[in-house]
This record gives structure tokens, sequence and C-alpha cells, in this order.
């Protein structure tokens, strides 16, 4: 029977890996055991043995520094540090070079220790999350000990990442491009949002980015971002038709609904996708001969949404660190390629809500870009808007990146910003008569061009859509003032 109360380790491996980078520097034919080790991430902390782990830092510090090694300079090495008798002297050192015989099994001592150094990590982690369980009173809410649990775990046993060759690299760029080159434009490197004249300007959501649509209460900042949210899972653009860029195929979506329940989401994406009034279908106001017209909507929509990869998580007042663990649990369960968290400020940071809610919202905001770099997914995240744009002067209130609540941690974070406004909210604004004038302002666009984008918006079915100005038949871009009277908008597809 194994003795539990001895974590796992393999002293004579650990011999020999040292003794193998002793020995190699007089025999070495290929790669040094020492650039072996590195490449394989292993450090002092990997050997149980002190005398192991001192010696291996010395020998890391001679590395570092460019200094030879072998026996003599380690010996002398160690001595000028004051750790040689330590270890056990001179004999210890040299002992380590008659533990092998040849360098050849390197590879598999270093695999004994990386595993046992495993092992005891699990352990500690484990009795770490254990202490946390049985401490009620600093801990309080279980449900952030296990996300914190869970990413600890995920941590150990995440090797991806790190550094890659530069040669890789360059050459997967280049296929991106290439394959950019052969659709001859009808392709982007990110997801669609549904929107042909904003996929043009952000090329798509891009693996790794945050994307925040910020604007004031009511605006229609959710609606936008679930209309993303099905124009991905059903990879259909806002006119039902079929996302060119990757004909037309279905990404699983994660939505984390902390406002809203999953009833009023779902029935909402439900009459916009039937084209229902939101409003009249709420009070029952349809007329009788209508209501079979609207049934058969009803049910062509169900039948669409029903087996659309969506998910959706309406737990309110979520810990971020939670947020985080049930998004890697649905990453790794449905492979999520898309997040949407609604909304940002509802998110707590429990770990820095005694420090102030500005530093309790920058850790948030710092939690969401690290979730979708480690995720290697685009996460769009809502927030609000302060009050500043409707205190500055500024008689058209047009939103700035500075009116980003509560942090400027938000907007050093995100790599897209949209700051979504509707003339017809301001009555002093020159195109405040059009009722159906969207604006999503591009203030910010890490890897891409900014600027504003015109979008109708039709408030009572949540639905935003591509907006063309018709000239002589022809559909054309817009223009950056408000157009003549002369010219006809084309019909809402979904009227």
């Amino acid at each position: 029977m194994n003795d539990i109360k001895t974590p796992p380790n393999s002293v004579e491996a650990e011999r020999a890996v040292l003794g193998a980078i002793l020995l190699d520097a007089s025999t070495r034919t290929g790669d040094s055991v020492m650039d072996i080790c590195l490449s394989e991430g292993v450090t002092a902390e990997t050997f149980f043995d002190p005398r192991n782990r001192a010696v291996f830092s010395a020998m890391l510090a001679m590395n570092r520094a460019s200094k030879p090694l072998d026996a003599l300079t380690l010996m002398e090495d160690m001595r000028s540090a004051g750790t040689l008798e330590q270890v056990g002297g001179a004999g210890y050192v040299q002992s380590l070079i008659e533990q092998v015989a040849t360098t050849a099994n390197a590879g598999y001592y270093i695999d004994i220790i990386k595993k046992k150094h495993l092992r005891r990590r699990m352990i500690e982690t484990a009795s770490r999350v254990a202490e946390k369980s049985f401490d009620e009173g600093s801990y309080p809410d279980p449900q952030a000990v296990l996300g914190e649990a869970e990413s600890s775990f995920l941590d150990i046993g995440n090797t991806s990442g790190g550094t890659l060759p530069w040669s890789q690299a360059v050459e997967d760029s280049f296929r991106r491009i290439d394959r950019m080159f052969s659709s001859n434009g009808q392709t982007f490197e990110g997801l669609s949002t549904g929107l042909t004249h904003l996929d043009e300007k952000l090329q798509g959501l891009k693996k790794s980015e945050m994307i925040v649509i910020a604007a004031r209460p009511s605006v229609g900042k959710t609606s936008l971002a679930m209309n993303i949210a099905e124009s991905v899972a059903l990879g259909r653009d806002m006119n039902n038709i079929p996302v060119k860029c990757d004909g037309g195929k279905r990404h699983p979506v994660m939505i984390f609904s902390l406002e809203m329940p999953v009833e009023a989401l779902t029935k909402r994406m439900l009459a916009g996708r039937a084209g229902i009034n939101m409003w009249r279908l709420n009070r029952n106001l349809c007329p009788k001969r209508e209501k079979e017209n609207m049934t058969e909507s009803l049910c062509a929509a169900v039948s669409e949404l029903k087996d659309a990869p969506i998910y959706v998580d309406d737990s309110a007042n979520l810990d971020i660190m939670d947020l985080r663990a049930r998004a890697r649990r649905a990453k790794r369960t449905h492979g999520i390629e898309l997040i949407v968290i609604d909304y940002l400020q509802l998110c707590r940071c429990d770990e820095k809500s005694k420090q102030g809610r500005v530093l309790e919202v920058s850790a948030i905001s710092q939690h969401i870009k690290s979730m979708a770099k480690e995720l290697k997914i685009p996460v769009i995240v809502l927030s609000q808007l302060s009050r500043a744009n409707e205190q500055r002067g500024d008689k058209y209130e047009r939103p700035k990146l500075s009116d980003l609540r509560d942090s400027g941690a938000i907007e050093q974070d995100a790599d897209v910003v949209f700051l979504l406004r509707r003339p017809s909210r301001n009555a002093q604004d020159p195109e405040s008569g059009d009722e159906t004038l969207a604006i999503i302002d591009v203030a910010k666009n890490r890897n891409g061009e900014t600027g504003e984008v015109r979008v109708n918006f039709r408030r009572e079915l949540t639905r935003f859509c591509d907006r063309e100005i018709v000239r002589s038949g022809e559909p054309g871009p817009y223009p950056s003032e408000p157009p003549p009277e002369s010219h006809e908008y084309a019909p809402d597809p979904l009227l």
C-alpha cells in the first residue's frame, strides 16, 4: 500500500535528470538536456528533494548567465553562493554524474518528474479547496469556492499557449490571408454579426476579443446582442439569409443573462423572428383574424429556434469567478464559440468588493478579457453608460468612450467598443424624426477601422437589420449626413 502521507516523487529520476545535464556538457550530440528541460517547463519546483531543487536552481542561474555548465563549474558556483555544503558537498554533485551512463533517456526521466510534480500540485490544490470548503465564515458562497477550484485545477492541466514558434505563426497568418484572397472578399476571420455593414467594418467577431456594447438604458443594447447571438447560432444574417462567409454554419452560443430571465429572452426572440409586435403580444391585443397567421409564424419561428445551439444561464448576481467556471464547462461540453454577458455592471467580484466599486468593476473587466483569451472565443459584454453625455452640453448627446460607467478599465481592456444610440430619443437631433434609425458607433476597434454604422431598429419587434439607401433603384452606402427627403429607404424585410 502506498504511503499517503508522502507526496508522489521519484528522487532517483530527479538525480538522473541532473546527472544527464552535467554529463551532457562533455557528450553533447544534439539539443542540450537543459534546453529540453526548459522547453518542457521544468522548474526548480518540479524537484521534490530540496537538494535537487537547490542544484537545479544553481544550474538554471548559470544557464541564464550563459556560463559554461559542468560538474566543476557548478561546484565552484555553488561554493561561491554558499549552497554547496547544504546539498552534501562536492561528493553529492559528483554522485549525480555517476547516476546515469548516457543522456539518451533524459527525456524519459524528465517525463517521470513532471508527472510526479503534477500529482503533488493536484494534492496541494485539493487541500486548499478542502480548507476553504470547511471555512464557511471566510468563504460563505460555495459557488465562488467551486469556481475558484475549477479554475485552479484547469490552470494545473493547461499546458497550451506559451511561445508559438515564429515560423508557425507566420505560416498560420499567411494561410488566413490566402483564404481571404481565395474567397474574393466573401469571407473574413471572425464570426458574422449578421449585419453586413458592421461586418465590413469589423471583419467579424474575432477569437479572443472582448466586444463591449454600451448604451443608456432602453436604447436596444440587449436586443442588438441577442440578434447577433441568434445570427451566429443559426448561421443566418438579419435578413434570414445564410451567412456567406462560412456557408451558413451554426456556431454554439452561451448567454449569461444576469438581468432578464430565460423566459423573457426566448419570448422576445420568438416574437422578433416571427415578426410579431411584442407590445401587442404581451397585452393580447391581436385581432382574432390575425391570430391564425401569427400562430403559423410563431410555429415556424419555434421550428427554427428550438434546435439552435443556444445555451442560456440566467443566474442573477453571478461572481465573475463562478461565471468563468461555467463558461469553461460550456466550452468543454458544448464547444461554445461565442459568449454574451448581459450585463457587466450586474456581475460581482467578491475578491475586490470591499475595495470600492471602481476596483471591483476593473477586476470584472480584466477577468472577462482573460476569459476571452483563455477560451479563444469572442466575448460580447453589455455595459451601461453614465449620464455624462446628457450633462456636458452636447445637444445631440452623442456618447463617448469616457462615458463607460464605473471604470476606465472597460475601455482599456476591450478590443472593440460599440456605442449605440437612437436619434429619435433626442428631440434636438436633426434625424429625430426617423423612428427606425439606430447608429452603432464603433468607437474602438483594436484590429480594424472605427466609425459609425447606420442600421434599422424595429422597436416593436426588438430587431436590428441592415439599412440601405435606394437611389434610382440601386442600393448604396450611407452618407455621413442625413439623406435628402427624396431618398427612400428600402422596406424592412421583417415587416
